[in-house]
């Protein structure tokens, strides 16, 4: 079964997707958008392609767990994309992902630039290995 992992962000979206075998993930896009719809599209076109059976997205609380405005989006977005795949779609606490993807890249070399155009990337395919890690 192939899990799809979104870091949801207000205009880039991480990436990431298991293996066939729901093993391992990998990091496979950075959505960058303007509109929901066109994230949603995207979105869509990449569970199609892949054969995706079930959605997990990063759920970021706040550092005392409580919600906020940005957590709220990402429901909403968890919610809306729930009724437009029509596959199960989860939320999972997220806290830190990003700033673990970004020291990993920094320990390993990368440049500022590059950096940039893989944290969203990677900080997925951390939220995908949280989920599978709990499973």
């Amino acid at each position: 079964m192939r899990i799809l992992g979104l870091d949801f962000g207000e205009k880039r979206i991480g990436v990431a997707i298991t293996d066939p075998l729901g093993i391992t993930a990998q990091g496979i896009d950075v959505i960058t958008y303007a509109t929901s719809d066109e994230a949603f599209g995207r979105i869509e076109v990449i569970c199609r392609s892949y054969g995706v059976e079930k959605v997990v997205v990063g759920n970021p609380l706040n550092m005392n767990g409580t919600k906020g405005a940005v957590a709220e989006n990402a429901l909403l977005f968890a919610n809306r994309l729930k009724k437009l795949l029509n596959i199960p779609v989860v939320l999972i606490d997220e806290r830190l992902t990003s700033v673990s993807a970004e020291k990993t890249l920094i320990a390993g070399g990368v440049s500022r630039k590059k950096r940039r155009e893989v944290k969203d990337k990677l900080a997925a395919a951390l939220i995908l290995e949280l989920y599978m890690s709990l499973q």
